[in-house]
Order: structure tokens, then C-alpha cells, then sequence
């Protein structure tokens, strides 16, 4: 194992799991959005150098959940249909090097300038005060706080609709949910007062951020853990704080301060006269109370043995850092290597902080690539180190790995523990719409097997023992997922199977058949046994079926659900198998896997539910008989982690990518893959 094994341990937060502890914290804009608030080309590159050095998540840091009433200025706007092209770019030009994409979601309160001067809109505070710039902001009436809490969920859908894998919610630094939840909200009604009352508003907006997202869509907060300025809440409050919303959040950010009050500017960004890691001692003060969250350190941290430390003391989960990724954005990578001499440490001047202001874009007094991302990242096109690669698991992402790397000029051995190339999408073999598909595996098989840097070795599982014999320098873990299996009474029955086997055996199949399930695996199965002549039912637990957002896909499926009279049961749990078939309850209003965006998709999405003419005749928890000779379960990937991580210590460097991370789709698998093996031998 190599030198900081806490910080290079993943984590889960929700069900995404994080390939390590290092997360780059929410900066700022730091290249301002073009004039229509959509990200640029320079914006995108500064925070795709960050993913591409290899930490865990890149936020981009203060998009507005309202940006009618909550701006201080002009942010990306997550309102706007157009801009979901650049939004989506930029979280894929993160995500491809697999880093998760995080979008910090805020709303400035009393301090919205921007809402107000600039947009001429009311703005209001958490209660009556007097802003920054001395004007008088009445206290926000609930009818509108009901509408923000609305807002945060549909931007965080939003932002998950582009690619983001996370969202983060600001309540600190004095902006709006902080000014909730500090001792001075003393509103009557319940929304102040009490610690609950004052945490109202802030656990809402999570709750509906699960409503919209799902359930294990990873939500982090920014809180203060004290404001430090003479007249504000000391640790002890912010500890309460953070028990007001523990559970509520997965990762609970402790940073300090207040945006108004100047004096704390540089302890919420320490400055070069503060000590390392001069703010992890307010984390590790909420770490001691919380109980279900997880707690994130920030604050002048550039040193990898004192990150290392404080995981492995227990101060906190996670460490968030923000000025050394532009001071070194190889900092992540140059630790795993165990090259931590060659970090090039943060020296906090503030270069990079009075360009934003004074400039409109960061620079980096010690690092010239900072403000030209894009021009440098074509000086050096070609591999400078040949590396031996290692790729555990032949599907979709560990060919394209595996290719990548060679034509690079890298040396790879490719274990697949099967006796052949292509992974789970071979169950779909003999289904006639997936002939494509096949074929496009079939064709990377081939140029594996025929790549002269590629050593092929099938039915060979990648274990520590092999690694130890062939010595890699990377290992790349492409293990892929296994299906859950739900823990639903009778489902060791003879008459379900999963989805995967339901698509090799569908001689097996009875004539009347009910899918668990109506993400993309589903639907497509119900489609395949359909045309087999099977009548088949789909249910679903949330309100919709999930697309993963591919409208157009959506579209041709609405055709074939039509064609074939493929009854679908939305709202609806299974509660028992039995030889009769499933006995589904009806449990209402869940969470929708699709974003609220004024486009062709909306209409597409509400008009592809056929609702197995059961609308208007369930009441909740009312339970129907769906009558079935085979019942198929298609209820997602498990991911293989705990595989990969056996292999985690084997090499000098070790990354997981594709559905061992977490399971999508085609899509993801390649570009992930693609990238991380094109960014090897950069070191």
C-alpha cells in the first residue's frame, strides 16, 4: 500500500462512490460566463484540468437556485433551456476523467445585489435586516420560501439532468440559509426561533432534492461552523447546526466565516499567516456530533501527509481543497505515486483571488498553465512515460481502456475473467435491436486480440497474486456491476429470474410476464419479450419510467409500448411474488427520474405512461394482483467494488472507472475509459 492509504480510500456518499478523499472545493466562477450565462470554452478547460489531476469531485461553485432573487451577480444560469448544452459539456469534461461534477447551488438572501440593482427584482432576507450595502430588505414571506424550496429542487434536477453527480447547497458565509439558520432568525412563525424552526427550511430543501433526484443522489452542504467575526456565532452554535441537519445532507462542508464582514475574509480563505490546515479544527468539532452525515475539512490544506492525517485521525471524512488545485493540479496523482516531493504547494498569496477581482479570470503566481488551460493542454500531445497497464475486465469501458493505452504506447495485459470480450451487454445477444450493439463489441474484441501492445488473457481473473508476478505501474479496475437482487418476499421463487438471465433463457419465459423495473434494462426487456409474443406488465416504483434522459430514445420506445400494449404500473411497490404473480402497492407521489426543462422532452416524457388502466382507481397503499407465470427483476447494477479495491495497493497508481464506479450506460463506460487511459504517462 503507499503512503496516505486514508486519503486514496474511496468513498460513498448516496450510492456514488468517490475514488478518493480529495475533493476540489466550490471556488467561484473564476472565468466569468459569457455574456448569456452559459460556460465557455476557458471556464470549461480551468475545470477540466482540475479532474484531470485526479481528484475525487470538481465543484463549480455559486450557480443561484434563483436567479430572479438570489444573485450577487451575474452566475450560470440553470433556468435557461439553452444552456443545458455548455452545462452539459462542462460536467462531462469532468466526469471524463472520472472525477463525479459538482454544482454548488445558492441564493444570497438579503445580499442578492445583482437581483436587485441589475434585474430590478425584490429581494428578501431570512428576516428584516439591513443588507451590505445599507439597504432596508423586508423579511422573506413563506408563500415565497415554499416557491425557493421548489426552486433548489428543480435546479439540482436540472444540474443532474446535465451530468452533475452531485449538487452541493451553500448555507454559509451569511447568504440566505445561513441567515435561517443563525441565532438572529427569530421569526414567529415556523420557519425561526427554534433550532428546528430555523433548519426548517434548509432540511426541506434537501428532502425535495431527493423528491426530484432520487434517493441516493449525493447532496453535500457549505455551512459555517463559526462566523469568527466579534458578534457572531461561536462553534459551539454551528455544532448545533450541523445536528440540526445531520442525515439530512450526506457530506456536511465545515467552512468558516461570513461573506459581509470583511475581517474574516481571510480566515474563510486563510491567508499565508495562518497555520496549515488552519480551519480543520471546526470539522472535526462537527465530526464529534454528527451521527448519519459524513463531515468535509477545509482550508489551507497543500500537504498531503497532513490530509492523510486527518482522515486517519478521524477529524473528518473528506478534505476539500481549493487554491492548491490551481497551485497543482496534479497534487491528487503526484500523492498516490507516493511523489509528494513534487507537489507544488500553495503558497496563498492571493494572485489568484485579486485576478478574479481585479482581472475577471484567476491566475497562479507559481503555476503559468492557470489562465491558460486550454492553450497548454496541446504542448505535449504524446505519452512522455511508457507505462505497463494493467486493465482488470474486458466490457465496454476496459476495451476502450486498454486501447487507449496502447495506442499511446503504453504496455497492457487485459484480464477478462469470462472466456469472452464485451461484459454484461453479451446477455443481449440474441435480442434483434441489439445486433448493432453487438456488433461494435464484436469489433473491439477484434482489435483487441489483434493489438500487438495488448497481451489478452480470457478466462484469468486480475488478482493481487497476478498483479505482484507482472508488476504494473497503473492498474485500471473495469470490473463492471451484477444485479441487485431485491430482498422481496418470494423472489428465490422458480418463477423470477433476473433480467440478464431472462434475456439469454427467454425459451424460458412464461407467456405472461411482470418486469421489476422500468429504467432502460427494463423497458428494453419488456420490448424483446413482447416481441416474442409474451403479454409482460412493467412496474415501476416512481411516479415515471426512466429514460436516463435520452429523449429520442424515449420517443421510439413510446412507439414500441403502443405497438406491443405493454401495460405500465408507475407508483407502484412490490410487496410479494408468489406462483400468481406479483402483488404491487400503490405508494403514490415518488420521486421523477426526469428534469423539469421546457423542452420537447417534457411533453415526450408525461405521454409514454400507459398506466395499466389503473388511473384514478388506486388509493394509497392499495395493493393489486399483477398475474405472471414469470416475473423478471431489473431493479439496477450492484457495482463490483469491493473486486476492485482487492487490486488497490498492487501498483503505484490504481484507478477504477466504468459500472465498478457506478453503473450508466455505453456512453459513460467509453468516454471515462478514453480519457483516464489517454491522461496516462503524463507522469
Amino acid at each position: 500500500m503507499g503512503k496516505f492509504n486514508h486519503l486514496f480510500t474511496p468513498i460513498e456518499l448516496g450510492k456514488t462512490q468517490f475514488r478518493n478523499r480529495l475533493f476540489a472545493a466550490p471556488i467561484g466562477l473564476e472565468y466569468y460566463p459569457a455574456d448569456n450565462l452559459h460556460p465557455g470554452d476557458d471556464f470549461i478547460a480551468f475545470y477540466e484540468r482540475k479532474a484531470q489531476g485526479g481528484a475525487a469531485t470538481v465543484s463549480i461553485g455559486s450557480v443561484m437556485a434563483d436567479n430572479a432573487r438570489g444573485a450577487v451577480g451575474p452566475t450560470l444560469r440553470l433556468d435557461d433551456p439553452g444552456a443545458l448544452a455548455p452545462l452539459y459539456r462542462l460536467s462531462q469534461c469532468i466526469s471524463r476523467h472520472g472525477a463525479v461534477a459538482d454544482i454548488e447551488l445558492q441564493h444570497c438572501g438579503a445580499n442578492a445585489y445583482h437581483s436587485k440593482l441589475g434585474l430590478g427584482n425584490e429581494i428578501y432576507g431570512a428576516f428584516a435586516m439591513t443588507n451590505g450595502l445599507g439597504m432596508d430588505i423586508p423579511e422573506m414571506p413563506e408563500e415565497v420560501i415554499l416557491e425557493t424550496i421548489e426552486k433548489y429542487g428543480d435546479a439540482a434536477q436540472t444540474a443532474k439532468h446535465c451530468g452533475f453527480g452531485m449538487v452541493t447547497v451553500h448555507a454559509g458565509h451569511g447568504w440566505l440559509l445561513n441567515q435561517f439558520l443563525g441565532p438572529d432568525n427569530n421569526r414567529k412563525d415556523k420557519w425561526g426561533g427554534s433550532m428546528e424552526n430555523r433548519a426548517r427550511f434548509i432540511n426541506a430543501i434537501a428532502a425535495n432534492i431527493r423528491k426530484k433526484c432520487g434517493p441516493g443522489f449525493p447532496i453535500c452542504v457549505r455551512i459555517s461552523g463559526a462566523e469568527l467575526f466579534e458578534g457572531g456565532y461561536d462553534i459551539e452554535y454551528g455544532k448545533e447546526i450541523a445536528k440540526a441537519i445531520d442525515g439530512s445532507y450526506d457530506l456536511i462542508n465545515v467552512s468558516v466565516g461570513a461573506h459581509e464582514a470583511p475581517t474574516v475574509f481571510t480566515n474563510t480563505h486563510p491567508s499565508m499567516f495562518l497555520p496549515d490546515g488552519a480551519n480543520v479544527q471546526y470539522a472535526a468539532a462537527v465530526k464529534g456530533v454528527v451521527k448519519q452525515s459524513k463531515v468535509a475539512a477545509v482550508g489551507a490544506l497543500a500537504d498531503p501527509a497532513l490530509m492523510e492525517e486527518i482522515i486517519a485521525s478521524g477529524q473528518a471524512d473528506v478534505v476539500m481543497v481549493c487554491r492548491e488545485l490551481m497551485a497543482d493540479p496534479d497534487m491528487p496523482i503526484k500523492a498516490q505515486m507516493g511523489k509528494e516531493q513534487e507537489v507544488r504547494k500553495c503558497i496563498r498569496c492571493f494572485e489568484c483571488f485579486s485576478g478574479h477581482f481585479t482581472k475577471l479570470s484567476s491566475y497562479c503566481a507559481i503555476n503559468p498553465e492557470i489562465g491558460f488551460e486550454r492553450e497548454s493542454r496541446y504542448c505535449d500531445p504524446a505519452a512522455v512515460y511508457h507505462k505497463r497497464v494493467l486493465v482488470a475486465g474486458g466490457g465496454v469501458g476496459g476495451m476502450m481502456a486498454a486501447l487507449t493505452a496502447a495506442e499511446r504506447g503504453h504496455t497492457v495485459l487485459l484480464c477478462e475473467k469470462s472466456g469472452e470480450l464485451g461484459g454484461a451487454l453479451r446477455c443481449e445477444r440474441k435480442v434483434p435491436f441489439k445486433q448493432n450493439l453487438q456488433h461494435y463489441l464484436d469489433q473491439q474484441a477484434r482489435k483487441v486480440a489483434e493489438n500487438l501492445m495488448i497481451e489478452l488473457r480470457l478466462n484469468t481473473e486480475a488478482t493481487p497474486e497476478l498483479a505482484e508476478a507482472w508488476k504494473p505501474d497503473v492498474i485500471l479496475a473495469a470490473m463492471g456491476a451484477r444485479p441487485v437482487k431485491p430482498n422481496i418476499p418470494g423472489i428465490d421463487g422458480k418463477n423470477v429470474m433476473a433480467a440478464e438471465y431472462a434475456y439469454l433463457h427467454a425459451d424460458e419465459v412464461g407467456e405472461k410476464v411482470v418486469v421489476l423495473g422500468g429504467g432502460l434494462s427494463g423497458i428494453e426487456l419488456a420490448i424483446y419479450l413482447s416481441g416474442l409474443g409474451k403479454k409482460v406488465t412493467i412496474l415501476e416504483m416512481a411516479n415515471d419510467l426512466n429514460y436516463s434522459g435520452n429523449v429520442i430514445h424515449s420517443m421510439a420506445i413510446h412507439n414500441e409500448l403502443r405497438h406491443y400494449g405493454i401495460e405500465v404500473a408507475t407508483s407502484t411497490k412490490a410487496c410479494e411474488i408468489n406462483e400468481k404473480g406479483v402483488l404491487g402497492e400503490y405508494v403514490g407521489d415518488q420521486f421523477s427520474p426526469e428534469p423539469p426543462c421546457e423542452t420537447i422532452a417534457k411533453g415526450v416524457l408525461q405521454s409514454v405512461i400507459s398506466k395499466a388502466g389503473l388511473e384514478g382507481k388506486r388509493e394509497l397503499g392499495s395493493q393489486t394482483l399483477f398475474e405472471a407465470d414469470t416475473v423478471a427483476y431489473a431493479l439496477g447494477q450492484r457495482p463490483l467494488r469491493d473486486e476492485a479495491e482487492a487490486l488497490r495497493g498492487c501498483a503505484p497508481v490504481f484507478l477504477s472507472l466504468g459500472d465498478c464506479v457506478q453503473p450508466k450506460n455505453v456512453y459513460a463506460a467509453n468516454s471515462v475509459a478514453y480519457t483516464i487511459a489517454r491522461d496516462l504517462g503524463r507522469y
